[in-house]
């Protein structure tokens, strides 16, 4: 998805490969080899310039925001609220009071299962998600379904890893009340078609949440043209640090929904007889936000702002091909081969299993992500019981998939 031209900065960086300089972790040696790092569905390393907003905002800048009248409350406020003004424009939100920060795409699920659902859903009400959802996109809508008698409802995915969309349309009815799903599987790597579910949803009377946890990195996304209710993601995915996420949602629901999590900053006045609850978005911040996580997240949309998408899409697609190829001449079984796939390759080895995989090739310098991926129901569709998973981000080349291959070379051979 593309932002809009105004959006786009003067000058975008085509040449990916130039990139990599930019990410020092990656300027290391593992078990006496180069780190090759392909576990960047579970986190993408920080560039240079995240590091160094982080450093600045610690050791100059470090102070509680809003409430102070200092230098230092008021610089950590501006560029609190600053990053917040970055995030609404990335994302092309209508207002600022739009974009909530949480500690991650996890939070702002259960910030809305809690808020929205808790509110809305009535017995014999349903929640509509995909078999393909991470335990994030699922277990916060068990909870609020248990508590108010509603129904989870999954929605199947085919062989090749893709939501049934006629099977999905099918399970719509006047009944369902919420739609969640993945905009990108973190575990088969398959970019969803969420206009077409949005739209599907809004049809039968339905709100939409995507998970966008794996999709910023990859795409540029705009709220407004998805016309989704909410939009969650995480900064430790899309090259900011651990800690920070955000919740997109519709102002007129946020307006609706009650709080969260009660505290400090989410009021504007409390008494023992009533709570007068804070404007938006600051309604749903409960108490002390990660202040240098959220200036780093602007400063990782920063960066991303500078990146040619279409480029980056061209460099992932040719990695995932030619790594795709590579396996598959090793005889190992590819999970999940959607038409439309982001830089997410899963699979099998024959006679290895995936945690062994995954300890081999770390004693050859090469970082994978092992196991169920926390979407068990993924690995119980297709019939595994874990997979191996290498994932790319833009700072990865051609020789880290070779290492990656010499890797499982050396793992067969073991278990030959």
């Amino acid at each position: 998805m593309s932002a809009s031209p105004k959006a786009r900065p003067e000058r975008l960086i085509t040449d990916i490969a130039s990139l990599r300089a930019r990410f020092p972790a990656l300027d290391q040696q593992v078990h006496g080899k180069r780190l090759v790092y392909l576990d960047n569905a579970a986190s993408s390393q920080c560039p240079d310039v995240v590091l160094e907003t982080m450093l600045e905002q610690q050791s100059r800048n470090h102070a509680n925001v809003h409430r102070g009248v200092h230098a230092l409350s008021q610089r950590a406020t501006d560029a609190y609220e600053g990053a917040r003004e970055k995030v609404r424009a990335y994302l092309n939100a209508s207002g600022v009071d739009e974009i909530v920060f949480t500690r991650g795409t996890t939070e702002s699920i259960n910030l809305v299962a809690s808020s929205l659902g808790g509110s809305l859903l009535e017995p014999g009400d349903e929640v509509l998600i995909t078999q393909m959802e991470h335990h994030s996109n699922i277990i916060p809508w068990q909870l609020v379904c248990e508590r108010t008698g509603a129904r989870l409802v999954p929605a199947p995915i085919t062989d090749r890893g893709e939501i049934d969309l006629d099977a999905f349309e099918k399970l719509l009815n006047e009944r369902t009340r919420i739609v969640a799903v993945a905009h990108v599987s973190n575990a088969l790597g398959t970019v969803n078609p969420v206009e077409r579910i949005v739209e599907l949803a809004h049809r039968a009377g339905a709100y939409v949440l995507v998970d966008g946890a794996q999709a910023m990195a990859h795409m540029r996304v705009d709220v407004q043209a998805l016309d989704c209710d909410f939009y969650a993601f995480s900064g430790h995915k899309m090259f900011a640090p651990t800690g920070i996420g955000v919740l997109y949602a519709k102002r007129a629901l946020l307006e609706r929904m009650p709080p969260y999590q009660g505290g400090g900053e989410m009021i504007l006045t409390v008494s023992f007889e009533k709570t007068v609850y804070n404007a938006l978005p600051y309604k749903f911040e409960a108490g002390t936000p990660n202040i240098t996580g959220a200036v780093a997240l602007g400063a990782a949309v920063d960066f991303l702002s500078t990146i040619d998408f279409d480029a980056l899409a061209a460099h992932e697609h040719r990695l995932l091909d030619y790594a795709t190829e590579k396996v598959l001449a090793l005889g190992a079984h590819v999970i999940g081969t959607a038409e439309s796939k982001a830089g997410v390759l899963s699979f099998v080895l024959d006679r290895v299993h995936a945690h062994d995989v995954g300890t081999i090739v770390d004693s050859e310098g090469v970082a994978i992500r092992t196991g169920h991926h926390c979407a068990m129901p993924v690995m119980e569709r297709f019939g595994v019981p874990a997979t191996a998973r290498a994932s790319f981000a833009l700072y990865n080349n051609a020789d880290d998939v070779d290492r990656l291959i010499l890797g499982l070379k050396r793992a067969l051979e073991i278990f030959a």
